[in-house]
């Protein structure tokens, strides 16, 4: 039997978390066919030898929204063997969207997730009004992945409430059976689920919280029953799980009587009132009385870059940072080189905006214990010993005069890693047992999202480098690290056509180095529409990625190919599907 493609030699880990083996995946079409020895001929083929040989990965925590209007790459996600992408997280996103709540939409965006509102201005031709309309014109553009939305909170309120849905007024009863109606006609028209924020750090960009953070569990129980009314589809919170608000009794509820799976945010947090464990023992809790709730977990800290030409830096809050900050590069390092101007932004006071975010910007201009230099080959796990603080010490200067050396390396062009979530401990102890259950879930790379602050879209990368190859101690076997990056997370919003090669199931490849696996040094790209500004990393490490059977990626070398498309609600699996037509 002939095939368009067999990949030859590699050793298959097949997501199913079984011990790799030696085979050749044999490819019709889109679909995988055959996963074997002596498979015969194929019109090419692809000599995997020496290469590991696994399903592409599934990120479900992305803010492609507006960008999957525009680009057909989907950098960077896509560098990283990432072959399906969840976005429309965190309940914000562009539709519904009345004609004159563009700007509006895209301020929220701007605010929470740090993309430039130029980008998104001037990227995306608002051609839908209606979430159904806004799938379709995701439709319309072929792509290197495969792109999956949730409906968001936010726009969703504010389609229905206008003024009154972007502040914290409570919805009416009416108000509310229309949010349900939108949601169910999003999920019916092919959304995986919907989406919400309940966190004081998610603003916009006038510093109003998202629409819905402090929505009554009234609210969200009605919009949970207009999801069920569909029968699919997941409930995905962004929190700061207040104890005061009692989030996992209402998250419990909504999953029990709606039959739907809840996933939350579980972070380890300076600022929140509850423990990383105290949330895993209140979801655990619920759970053994039948609610389905998921933890979407980080694989590291969520780390903000510091620099001079990123959104943040330990100066930001200094006055004189004001003569500097929008200066052409140029410009600004001439200055910022200058000795009397170093010396007056050291010893200046900050000087912090009122808000309940206070103690997170004390941190990023004076917490040096908590920062470190982000440099060639950082191990995104480092030591008391590699923080500014110490490293002043040594060197017998204050952490500001360490810190402002840091920056000017490299022609300006030093980062500093701020790891504010996830690394209380200063380490990811914490994660080994979570990394290994099943009621959390690999997540929160954020691709596509803050631009200016964070680069995580690099997560299944990280997890291949250091969960699995490089850490000191507790490691993950490569067949739980791929199951729990392809099958696991593809299951939770029943994409159950991927994340797995076996026959029947989607041809997304990966072939990896592992002793090449690694990630570069950050760095500050210029390359959204407008000019809008990004921080992107790359990879090493892929030979190849394919998605539907087509290679998109060559040693990190985007092929142009564009065989991803938008996916339209939950995948039946190939058994599931053979089993339906035998009957």
């Amino acid at each position: 039997m002939s095939y368009d493609l067999i990949i030859r030699g590699g050793t298959v880990v097949d997501g199913t978390g079984c011990e790799p083996y030696i085979a050749d995946v044999a490819i019709r079409g889109d679909t995988v066919v055959a996963v074997g020895t002596d498979l015969g001929d194929a019109e090419k083929l692809y000599d995997a030898s020496g290469c590991y040989v696994a399903p592409g990965f599934v990120d479900i925590h992305t803010h492609y929204d507006g960008q999957a209007t525009w680009d057909q790459e989907m950098a960077p996600s896509s560098w990283h063997g990432v072959t399906t992408v969840v976005m429309g997280n965190c309940g914000v996103g562009f539709a519904p969207a009345a004609p004159d709540r563009h700007d509006w939409l895209i301020g929220l965006m701007e605010g929470v997730e740090d993309i430039p509102g130029s980008a998104l201005s001037e990227g995306m031709s608002w051609n839908w009004e209606s979430f159904p309309e806004y799938l379709d014109a995701l439709e319309e553009l072929p792509r290197a992945v495969d792109v999956a939305p949730h409906v968001p909170h936010g726009a969703v309120r504010a389609y229905v409430m206008g003024a009154r849905g972007a502040t914290k007024q409570d919805p009416t009863e009416s108000d509310i059976a229309r949010m349900a109606n939108i949601v169910e006609e999003g999920l019916r028209a092919g959304a995986l689920g919907f989406s919400t924020s309940r966190t004081v750090l998610h603003k916009s960009v006038d510093g109003e919280l998202v629409p819905g953070t402090t929505a009554t569990p009234e609210e969200l129980m009605g919009i949970g029953r207009g999801m069920a009314r569909v029968g699919h589809g997941v409930f995905e919170m962004a929190s700061d799980l207040d104890p005061e608000w009692n989030e996992f009794d209402w998250m419990g509820d909504l999953s029990r009587e709606t039959g739907l799976p809840v996933t939350f945010t579980a972070l380890q947090s300076p600022v929140k009132a509850m423990s990383f464990d105290e949330q895993m023992t209140k979801m655990r809790e619920q759970n053994a009385n039948g609610a389905n709730i998921l933890a979407q977990i980080s694989m590291r800290g969520t780390g903000l870059i510091l620099g001079w030409r990123t959104t943040f830096n330990p100066f930001s809050f200094k006055p004189s940072w004001a003569e500097v900050a929008e200066l052409e590069e140029t410009a600004q390092l001439d200055k910022l080189a200058d000795p009397l101007f170093r010396q007056k932004l050291i010893t200046e006071e900050s000087v912090y905006p009122e808000s309940d975010l206070q103690i997170l910007t004390e941190l990023m201009a004076n917490g040096f214990t908590m920062q470190y230099e982000l440099s060639d080959g950082f191990d995104y796990e480092p030591t008391e010993q590699q923080s500014i603080a110490y490293l002043a010490q040594q060197a017998g200067v204050s952490g500001a005069e360490y810190a402002y050396d840091l920056l000017m390396r490299d022609g300006g062009t030093g980062f500093i890693y701020f790891p504010l979530l996830n690394y209380a401990d200063g380490n990811l102890n914490f994660l080994e047992s979570v990394l290994q259950s099943d009621d959390c879930i690999n997540s929160l790379s954020d691709g596509g999202a803050h631009c200016g602050t964070i680069c995580d879209a690099a997560s299944p990368t990280f997890m291949l480098q250091h969960w699995v190859r490089d850490r000191d101690g507790f490691k993950l076997s490569l067949s739980e690290a791929i199951k729990r990056q392809c099958a696991d997370t593809a299951k939770v919003y029943g994409l159950d056509d991927r994340g797995l090669l076996a026959p029947g199931y989607l041809a997304d490849v990966n072939i990896i180095e592992l002793d090449k696996i690694g990630m570069s040094k950050p760095w500050v790209a210029n390359d959204l529409p407008a000019g809008g500004k990004r921080l992107l990393q790359s990879s090493t490490g892929y030979r190849a990625t394919f998605k539907s059977g087509v290679q998109t990626f060559e040693n990190g070398r985007y092929l142009e190919a564009t065989p991803g498309t938008l996916i339209r609600g939950p995948q039946a699996s190939p058994v599931a599907d053979s089993l339906k037509a035998a009957s």
